[in-house]
């Protein structure tokens, strides 16, 4: 086209974004669709979706915008926010990330596109900052054992109570204490949890618990009015009673107050979000969950332990039950099914780069600051609710709107009451002027206060607000990591020392079937950093978030556009969470047509292992239907049961497109069958990105259905968090779903409990799919489903020669993913779908997912954000591999000392003087001569899972170890 041909809507291209997010070209699009024998993307989707469900036009979600052009429009949106200082606490605070942190992991792909570390060869680096943060979990606690992340505060509480219900010997107790002065999101989201276990609830004064039989109870450290108590004897007085105690705990307080654990707590439980994660409206933040070892098997969320790889060498690998919800299905004791990692990575690193003296520090000058400003409110006269505080208190106030009014000046947010009293919580951002300003507002200007007078009173007669017998005085973080990185310069090393261990996108594809490793585009990413989202709290009065509300709709309103649903809940903070909050919205709804007594869930026997575990949590009976030769759900079977339960029956989970790989033909049928025998449809979205732009879940018949954002809408994993899960609900559920004590949501029953402790979920990552549907308009996100499904049939149909596909659909397609069936190979040769698994990655991959959902197979899904030549790549691999594992066949490789057997191959086996292989050190090292080109080396070898459960060690490795 010459120059004078060029108009300026050509020069003003706005689908430029969605080339870019797209792998394949125009040209490598063509190549494709011709071996697939097809002509056209639209083609290919008339030809693999069954006609009753393909929507003929995309969703009306508008055009497409440019990456400038979106950006330019959330910062205007976002600077309607009236950005206050906060000092309202309970539970969120300000922080100060470090900017080595800050830049080279939250903002650093090596560490957020990178998967859960269920190849723990490849994911070292990881897992030794969750390692970390597990040994700074276990020195504040004091106690033995701890969790490698939980969702927030308020759901690892929930997960205290079903601990404590699985643990207790008070096995004829059905009640759960909670302490009043717990933080009022916390105690919603337990009773939430209670509910959905059927068990009693009695929120009341802490010293009360004793006087009620309980098999748990939980209790607040220093309190949500900033109170500290000594509850060694109420403990001791409890466990006397067989009831299991968990003790809520501010993260910053364990470095100046003596540890829960010694004061006999069973569990200890809170969030880290101070460590240096900003509170971003609300999340996502990492909790941390400490218990002792006698409860390790019951200890929810993965667990990071320690073992040995194949040379003897230290190797770090995900223990226990990390797919307890998987294995136990609905006798699991919890359905986590993701963590926070990528939060909790950067809160380790925090403790790493401050060390023990300078979380000390820190920790010791907030306390300090609010002595201050205790001693000079207390000066003039106020009357304080508390005498004994760590950064928090609460007082009350003579004139309280003269005082509202002199903070709205000030732009400052303190936490108010119905009452006359209010609260005020200090942070590490705190300065010596904030204070001065806290007593301009409560007391009015003149007062006469100096920070310097009183910090010098203070010095002089000692501080007494934390009780002397709770004072810590034992050591904390003594691990040489935790003393060893304190300059930028050692720390950025460290850093980079562990993300070279660990393979992410920015390495190559990551093919994991139902896992959806796509493109994390920057300019989605970039605005989770601003301070717009970060330094909000999510209990501002809803008046200064005008601009983060307005993108929650916005976004609220494209999912109800892509999907069909009348409203949308955008609480759940993960996938399993939104499970969970869909069936206790069906549950409820049940209840309030007199149907409650309805509690039977089928479940496919395909499902994921995370649907029977939300069931049971939402207190339903789990009934598993079959399913067909071609792994479809067995319609006939599924009949028969809802017909025979039809008077009990509650709800169908089923996944769409299926666990399998394939469009089921008969899902408007099976929803029908449900809705016939009184029950409702929850349809699992961890497929979703099969069904956006071509399909909509409420129009096939789902009533409620829940979508991974971290997947489906280009939200990072994280290494295994942050994920987002919100649903969508026909208009007959809005009532029942979650609603939240601190911020009232337009919609839900106002008496409904919350799922999370955020009103929102985990806000400050909203704005990625945001971006990404802004980006993609109608036609694009359309065109991504397609070219998925083109990248998933182009896969299948060139390894089909070499590995069979185990389900297809019409016309012989495969969905976004596709199964191959390693089983026959197995037999043939030995080696298994471990082999092969390991094996890639000595091409520089990470493996499909791996027996799941079924076993000896692995899933694959290359995305829409896989070109041509990544997705040759891949193949060429996989070609390899088959013609290594035909040389096993046939006898030509030893069955026990072969390439496949004895990968992942690392450096030291390629430079070791002694060589006992019956390959070449080059065959083991550099199979194909594209690794030559960009060589990603494994750290470890492979890692000896059965040595890791013998000797479980979930700490940082001992100091001797470093010696050596």
């Amino acid at each position: 086209m010459t120059a004078e041909h060029v108009s300026l809507k050509d020069l003003e291209n706005k689908n430029e974004f969605i080339r870019r997010h797209i792998g394949p070209g125009e040209q490598e699009t063509a190549e494709m669709l011709a071996e697939l024998g097809l002509g056209s993307l639209e083609e290919l989707l008339d030809n693999t979706i069954p006609g009753s469900i393909l929507q003929a036009e995309p969703p009306a979600v508008g055009e497409a915008h440019t990456e400038a052009e979106t950006l330019v429009y959330l910062k205007d949106m976002l600077a309607k926010n009236k950005m206050y200082r906060s000092f309202i606490g309970m539970g969120y605070h300000d922080t100060l990330t470090p900017t080595v942190i800050l830049r080279n992991v939250f903002e650093n792909p090596g560490w957020y596109t990178a998967y859960t570390p269920y190849q723990p060869e490849i994911a070292q680096g990881r897992l030794e900052a969750l390692v970390n943060f597990q040994q700074l979990t276990m020195d504040l606690t004091g106690l033995d054992l701890a969790s490698a992340s939980l969702l927030d505060e308020g759901t690892a509480a929930g997960e205290a109570l079903g601990l404590a219900r699985r643990v207790s010997k008070n096995k004829n107790s059905n009640l759960f204490y909670i302490d009043e002065n717990c933080h009022p999101q916390t105690i919603d989201v337990v009773k939430t949890r209670a509910k959905g276990f059927d068990v009693d609830v009695i929120v009341g004064p802490a010293t009360e618990a004793v006087n009620h039989d309980s098999f748990g109870a939980l209790i607040a450290y220093s309190d949500t009015y900033g109170q500290i108590r000594n509850p060694q004897s109420l403990i001791a007085e409890l466990q006397g009673q067989k009831c299991i105690v968990s003790v809520v705990a501010d993260i910053m307080s364990l470095i100046l107050l003596k540890s829960p654990g010694s004061l006999g707590a069973d569990a200890v439980l809170g969030s880290a979000q101070r460590f240096g994660v900003p509170m971003g409206y609300g999340g996502p933040h990492a909790a941390f969950f400490a218990t002792s070892e006698k409860h390790k098997r019951s200890l929810p969320g993965r667990v990071i332990g320690v073992s040995i790889d194949q040379r003897g060498n230290k190797g770090y690998r995900l223990a226990m039950q990390t797919r307890e919800q998987h294995i136990r299905r609905e006798k699991a004791t919890s359905n986590i099914c993701t963590a926070q990692v990528l939060l909790a990575n950067m809160a380790s690193f925090y403790a790493v780069y401050h060390g023990p003296e300078g979380l000390k520090n820190i920790a010791s000058r907030i306390h300090r600051l609010t002595d201050i400003l205790a001693a000079g409110l207390k000066n003039k006269g106020a009357t304080l609710q508390n005498d004994t505080w760590f950064d928090t208190i609460t007082l009350q106030v003579k004139d309280k709107s003269a005082m509202l009014a002199r903070a709205d000046a000030r732009k400052v947010n303190l936490r108010i009451f119905d009452d006359n009293r209010v609260s005020i919580s200090l942070d590490e951002c705190t300065t010596r002027d904030d204070i001065v300003c806290l007593w301009d507002i409560v007391l009015g200007e003149g007062h006469g206060l100096n920070v310097d007078t009183l910090d010098s009173q203070i010095t002089a007669k000692g501080s007494a607000s934390i009780p002397a017998e709770l004072v810590r005085d034992d050591a904390i973080l003594t691990h040489p990591v935790f003393n060893s990185y304190h300059s930028e310069t050692e720390m950025l090393r460290y850093i980079k020392r562990l993300e070279d261990r660990d393979l992410a996108l920015n390495h190559s594809m990551i093919p994991l079937g139902s896992c959806t490793m796509k493109l994390n585009a920057t300019t989605e990413m970039l605005p989770v950093t601003w301070p717009e989202l970060g330094r909000m709290h999510p209990f501002v009065p809803v008046s200064q978030s005008e601009g983060t509300r307005q993108m929650i709709r916005e976004l609220e309103d494209y999912l109800k556009i892509i999907t069909g649903f009348d409203a949308v809940s955008m609480q759940p903070n993960s996938g399993a969470q939104g499970e969970y909050a869909g069936l206790m919205a069906i549950r409820n709804y049940l209840e309030s047509i007199g149907e409650g007594h309805r509690n039977v869930c089928l479940i496919p026997a395909s499902a994921h292992g995370t649907n029977p575990a939300s069931a049971a949590m939402a207190g339903m009976k789990v009934v598993v239907t079959a399913c067909d030769e071609n792994g479809n759900v067995d319609v006939a079977d599924l009949k028969q049961k809802a017909e025979d339960m039809k008077d009990q029956l509650a709800a169908l989970m089923i996944t769409y497109p299926s666990t399998h790989g394939v469009y089921e033909e008969g899902i408007r049928e099976i929803c029908d069958i449900i809705h016939a025998n009184g029950g409702q449809v929850y349809m699992d979205g961890a497929n979703m990105n099969g069904q956006v732009g071509v399909s909509k879940p409420a129009e096939i018949g789902a009533d409620v259905s829940h979508w991974n954002l971290h997947k489906t809408l280009c939200i990072p994993h994280g290494g295994g968090g942050p994920g987002m899960g919100p649903i969508g609900i026909k208009q007959h559920l809005v009532p029942f779903v979650a609603n939240h004590s601190v911020i009232k949501l337009d919609g839900p029953n106002p008496e409904s409990t919350a799922i999370s402790a955020a009103p929102w979920g985990s806000v400050s990552i909203l704005p990625i799919p945001w971006a990404y549907i802004r980006m993609m308009g109608s036609d694009g996100i359309r065109k991504s489903t397609a070219v998925a499904l083109m990248n998933a049939n182009y896969l299948a149909k060139k390894l089909a020669e070499y590995y069979p596909v185990l389900y297809t659909g019409r016309n012989g397609r495969v969905a976004h993913e596709c199964i191959i069936d390693i089983r026959p190979l197995k037999a043939a040769s030995g080696i298994t779908e471990e082999d092969i698994a390991k094996r890639l990655m000595d091409f520089g991959f990470h493996a499909p997912t791996m027996s799941f959902p079924v076993a000896g197979t692995l899933m694959i899904e290359p995305t829409e954000s896989e070109s041509k030549a990544e997705l040759d790549r891949f193949i060429e691999a996989m070609v390899q591999i088959r013609h290594e594992v035909a040389r096993v066949e046939n006898g030509e490789l030893d069955a026990e000392n072969n390439m496949l057997v004895r990968a992942p191959h690392t450096l030291a086996d390629i430079l070791d003087n002694e060589w006992d292989r019956p390959y070449t050190r080059e065959e083991a090292a550099y199979p194909v001569p594209s690794v030559a080109r960009s060589k990603f080396w494994p750290s470890v070898n492979r890692v000896d899972n059965v040595y890791g459960d013998r000797h479980l060690m979930c700490s940082c490795p001992p100091v001797e170890s470093y010696q050596d």
